[in-house]
């Protein structure tokens, strides 16, 4: 289980990248199509950038076309925090990682079945890891 992780501004910045800080800190959205992630097709589990707290599975991603990874649901529901969002004029659902406050992105009502969620992350907010192989 995860604790809540609490650092300064400064700690985080020497952590992480420029991009990294400005999307997952200061709430910022990395360009369509841009993204590491956005056409990933390996399988693992993506882990928040900041604190390492599992938060998708890439047996849940799929192609919303939108630009961003998406996601039908969080791994562990538990790991994901949900935010009111009325910023740039529009009324959306900002999701967060529960651990550490990181902004991933936001959550909308037009996936796919079975879930009807689509969970549009920004690559930068995220880290995969792939599942280790075990020697022969």
């Amino acid at each position: 289980m995860f604790k809540k992780i609490q650092k300064t501004d400064a700690q985080w910045r020497e952590q992480l990248g420029a991009d990294t800080y400005r999307i997952c800190r200061e709430k910022s959205t990395e360009p369509a199509f841009s993204g590491r992630y956005y056409q990933e097709k390996a399988s693992g589990t993506y882990h928040c950038a900041c604190c390492g707290a599992p938060l998708f599975s890439s047996t849940d991603k799929y192609d919303s076309g939108s630009g961003w990874p998406s996601f039908m649901r969080p791994l562990t529901p538990e790991n994901i925090t949900q935010h009111s969002d009325n910023s740039h004029n529009m009324q959306r659902t900002e999701v967060t990682c529960q651990h550490c406050d990181a902004h991933l992105g936001h959550v909308f009502p037009d996936g796919p079945e079975p879930t009807g969620l689509r969970y549009c992350i920004n690559s930068a907010s995220l880290n995969l890891k792939k599942p280790s192989s075990t020697p022969d």
